[in-house]
């Protein structure tokens, strides 16, 4: 009789249900399950589990001990070269490979793949290709020579972590598949989401206390109850190898965090749904890595616009490690908050103190409260993005009588959790249209005016000194948001340019680059009404914050920062007018050219955004219609930008000309505002 070697890749360090195998039903472990099923194969046989070496194995080597079970391990991502290791050490006629997330894998059906292996006499036998039989119970047989062929001459990284391709995709071996009659393939009994471990519990609770149960009557138990196996029927066989790890881990993370991560901007779906990197290792200048190691060239929004500087820049970044070193927290307070303080009264002469936080978000909150108390008034008139804050989300309570935040924020924002007594506090404004805010002065008892000094437009016919000028004569605290555009055309904030001044500004994002600060700088008539209300917070105190922003306004004032991400973001504009006017397209520009912008004046504007994602980021870069611009940016860099860009360009020309852009897309159309997501 033939001798097999039965090789079960197992580990703990699963990216979408970490742990699984070591999950228990019925007492039993799931890892257990397996091997008491395969030690049914009647086939001479060696069971061995091939793991990796970190340290998150070891409980499972030890598991394996108690069970009896030899346990070899190797590397975490080379997995052929762990399989080459294995098949070294044990000798055999053929091996099998099996996954740990197979628990309900047939021995007879193994019986049956060996028997034909050996008949057929092929290097290469499995169930998978093409696959017919329900997803779970997969198996591959091979030669030991063959793995060594593999091992020696496979170089691609997908190759050796997925052990086979190389064998499969290459025609120096003899392949045989193994089918069923039926196609099968859409059953899903693999176990690699919260949603499959239901599923395959379920299973094993119904035929309990029997675990040697045959895969056809699974099929029978599916086809009449297949509510038992509705729960995770959505999700596509082999997703786990067509994602990278950031979009496993984001999978992973939409079933623990209220839409998948903590800023809407940074959602995946914003992108490229299904298809974005969406988590980084490292980040250094204006380049990425993903969590598999991959590198792109950043020419999105840089952080949503924390780092002029760059990533990872050293002076900022050997600052605060010298604060980490001396300690970051102690009950007394730490001196550079006030450093910082004089330092941002110095750089704008109209104002004379200044309170910190750690986000925009908060310092807009901070400023709404300290305005609505200097002006003894509760109504504001907002324009612009102010965070998420319950005082800003009011002015969507209002929709019956203004316009909301649409034209603002992102549409579809309904204002649930925002008590119904702020409806009348917050109105909407429309930038350039002073009529507009006169008559909301004059009809409503206006205490504050908040605004972005620019954002998309620049002012027309005077705008902002006419906004002071009322702002003045009727008493109302005046406040320039200057979170985003702080920094990008002046040392300071951008009305500096305009030579208009506010009562409070807010600075944020580009302040510490990349390090979490934020400042509320006013007039000390304004702001001492800070001490008539209470406004505070523990980790407003740490020192991280203020020593990273005092080494950033030192370099940016050294380096002249804002002159070199202005000059970028002109390069870049003009670059892609170029290749939009080469290629008879029409777009429209907005922002500074710090935070440069462009959008096709088309109805398949936003198919055309997600297919200049998708391309670039096969391309290695990190891209859609925005570029924040840091000083990493360099010519260079951006003339290879613009080259990769050029052929996108010509693509969405002939979509303008007939060719249908959906055919184009390898997923969904990113999102254009806010939605729920499942």
């Amino acid at each position: 009789m033939k001798k097999v070697l039965i090789i079960v890749q197992a580990r703990m360090g699963s990216s979408r249900l970490p742990g699984k195998v070591l999950k228990k039903i019925n007492g039993a472990t799931v890892i257990e399950i397996l091997l008491s099923r395969l030690a049914k194969i009647k086939s001479d046989k060696q069971i061995v589990v091939a793991t990796s070496t970190r340290p998150e194995n070891d409980i499972l080597e030890q598991h394996l001990k108690y069970l009896g079970i030899p346990c070899e391990r190797g590397s975490e991502n080379d997995v052929l070269g762990r399989f080459h290791q294995v098949s070294m050490k044990y000798s055999s006629d053929a091996i099998i490979r099996i996954t740990g997330d197979c628990p309900l894998i047939d021995p007879d059906l193994i019986d049956d793949m060996i028997s034909r292996y050996f008949t057929e006499n092929v290097d290469y036998l499995s169930n998978t290709m093409p696959p017919s039989y329900p997803d779970g119970l997969d198996a591959e047989i091979f030669s030991s020579d063959s793995l060594s062929l593999a091992n020696e001459n496979a170089t691609d990284s997908f190759d050796r972590e997925h052990v086979t391709p190389y064998i499969r995709n290459s025609n120096d071996f003899k392949s045989s598949a193994f089918t069923f009659y039926e196609d099968l393939s859409n059953l899903r009994w693999t176990l690699d989401e919260p949603q499959d471990f239901d599923v395959i519990k379920r299973v094993f609770d119904h035929f309990h206390p029997n675990l040697f149960f045959n895969w056809m009557e699974v099929l029978d138990y599916q086809r009449t109850n297949p509510e038992a196996f509705k729960s995770n029927s959505m999700i596509n066989r082999n997703e786990g190898s067509d994602l990278c790890s950031g979009q496993k881990l984001y999978k992973r993370a939409k079933t623990v965090i209220p839409g998948g991560n903590m800023l809407l901007s940074k959602r995946p779906e914003m992108f490229l749904p299904n298809l974005w990197p969406s988590y980084f290792s490292k980040a250094s200048g204006c380049t990425v890595w993903d969590l598999d190691g991959k590198q792109y060239t950043d020419m999105s929004v840089m952080g949503v616009g924390t780092n002029i500087l760059g990533y990872g820049h050293a002076e900022v970044d050997d600052a605060v490690v010298g604060a980490v070193k001396t300690g970051n927290m102690s009950t007394l307070n730490c001196p550079e908050e006030v450093y910082l303080a004089e330092k941002l009264v110095e750089m704008h002469p109209w104002a004379d103190m200044v309170k910190f936080a750690r986000s925009g978000g908060e310092a807009n909150a901070v400023a709404i409260r300290i305005a609505r108390a200097a002006s003894g008034r509760d109504k504001v008139a907002v324009c612009g993005y102010h965070g998420w804050h319950d005082w800003y989300l009011a002015a969507n309570l209002n929709k019956d009588s203004n316009v909301g935040l649409d034209g603002h924020l992102l549409p579809g924002l309904e204002p649930k959790g925002v008590p119904e007594t702020l409806r009348g506090t917050v109105y909407t404004f429309r930038y350039n249209d002073f009529d507009e805010l006169e008559r909301l002065v004059n009809q409503e008892n206006i205490g504050v005016i908040k605004m972005e000094v620019v954002r998309n437009l620049g002012p027309k016919d005077d705008f902002l000194s006419k906004v002071r000028q009322l702002a003045t004569e009727k008493n109302i605290v005046l406040i320039f948001d200057e979170c985003t555009s702080g920094f990008r055309e002046t040392y300071g904030g951008i009305h500096k340019k305009y030579g208009v001044e506010p009562d409070i500004a807010m600075f944020g994002k580009a302040l510490g680059n990349g390090y979490a600060i934020s400042a509320v700088v006013g007039r000390k008539e304004v702001m001492e009404s800070a001490q008539s209300t209470f406004i505070s917070s523990t980790f407003w105190t740490e020192k991280i914050g203020p020593t990273a922003a005092l080494k950033t306004l030192e370099v940016m004032h050294r380096e002249r920062s804002w002159e070199k991400i202005t000059s970028a973001g002109l390069k870049i504009r003009t670059g892609i007018e170029s290749i939009a006017k080469t290629h008879h397209l029409k777009i429209e520009n907005s922002g500074i050219p710090a935070l440069t912008g462009y959008s096709f004046l088309s109805e398949n504007a936003l198919f055309y955004k997600t297919l200049i994602t998708q391309e670039m980021l096969k391309k290695g870069y990190l891209a859609g219609t925005s570029t924040y611009v840091s000083v990493s940016h360099d010519s260079e860099i951006i003339d290879g930008y613009l080259n990769c860009l050029d052929p996108i360009f010509a693509l969405i020309s002939e979509c303008e000309n007939g060719r249908d852009v959906r055919s184009l897309l390898d997923g969904e159309v990113c999102h254009s505002g806010f939605k729920r997501l499942n």
